[in-house]
């Protein structure tokens, strides 16, 4: 990919791998996280299809925004989406991204035609109590200060408490997240929250009658891995879970994980 590929659309910064004509593959990113995030499988999938990559406002290289309640962060994507003259796309959310992908295809069908969900939590009581650093990093008093003096470091050992297997991140994603702010993320926590305290992820997928594949890490240390299999009341769901790995299956566990949307996409 060359320079050509990264632009800014609607104030998100957009990368764009493969063939511009190939079937379009969004990957949406969790919270206080960067479309890097997806990088150790893009050029997997990129060999197949046209992988858009966004940084949600106020993440990475992104712009701040008012808000960043689901569906305002799924209206934007719709907005970029319409801008590139998508639809039918497939969509693949990780984590929290995953909320905001379920929300594009609720208000917007026309521009999802498949719906990913990698490590993507179904409702609240799927929570589990997370790693001290995490804890640390994202709940106040304390997070915010530690936010606004987080080093490269600390980055990488937030990223490491949601690993189970060792986890190479490049300079340049540790960078990116160096751009998201500790008020976009404390506003995307709560958002997130508030959406699947409304109605659980299940029920909102049940009535799409929209392709689903869910993918989840046996070991998951955010979400309990067995709430993967709640997924399973959503007509034609699949659901993969992936031993031996934690939060980040894409990174964790790159050729499965690439592996498993390729197959999904393939039979749409």
């Amino acid at each position: 990919m060359g320079d050509e590929g990264i632009g800014r659309t609607h104030g998100m910064h957009v990368v764009h791998d493969g063939s511009a004509q190939a079937p379009p593959l969004l990957l949406i990113h969790g919270s206080g996280a960067s479309g890097g995030f997806w990088n150790p499988v893009v050029p997997a999938l990129a060999a197949r299809h046209h992988v858009i990559r966004v940084d949600l406002p106020g993440c990475g290289r992104s712009q701040p925004a008012a808000s960043y309640d689901v569906r305002s962060q799924a209206g934007r994507v719709a907005d970029l989406l319409d801008a590139l003259g998508v639809r039918g796309a497939a969509v693949a959310g990780h984590s929290s991204g995953g909320y905001v992908a379920t929300a594009v295809a609720e208000a917007r069908p026309d521009l999802v035609g498949s719906l990913a969900l990698v490590s993507t939590g179904p409702n609240p009581e799927a929570f589990r109590r997370q790693p001290p650093v995490l804890r640390a990093l994202t709940a106040p008093p304390l997070g915010r200060l530690l936010w606004a003096v987080r080093s490269d470091a600390a980055i990488r050992r937030w990223i490491a408490a949601m690993s189970v297997r060792p986890v190479q991140v490049p300079d340049d994603v540790v960078g990116e997240l160096e751009g998201t702010t500790y008020r976009a993320l404390r506003a995307v926590l709560r958002g997130n929250t508030a959406y699947i305290s409304e109605s659980s992820m299940p029920q909102r997928l049940a009535g799409l009658g929209i392709p689903l594949l869910v993918v989840f890490g046996g070991a998951d240390p955010r979400w309990e891995p067995a709430s993967a299999h709640t997924y399973a009341v959503v007509p034609g769901a699949r659901v993969a879970v992936l031993p031996g790995v934690g939060h980040l299956p894409m990174a964790e566990a790159p050729g499965a994980t690439a592996q498993l949307l390729l197959d999904f996409t393939a039979q749409r």
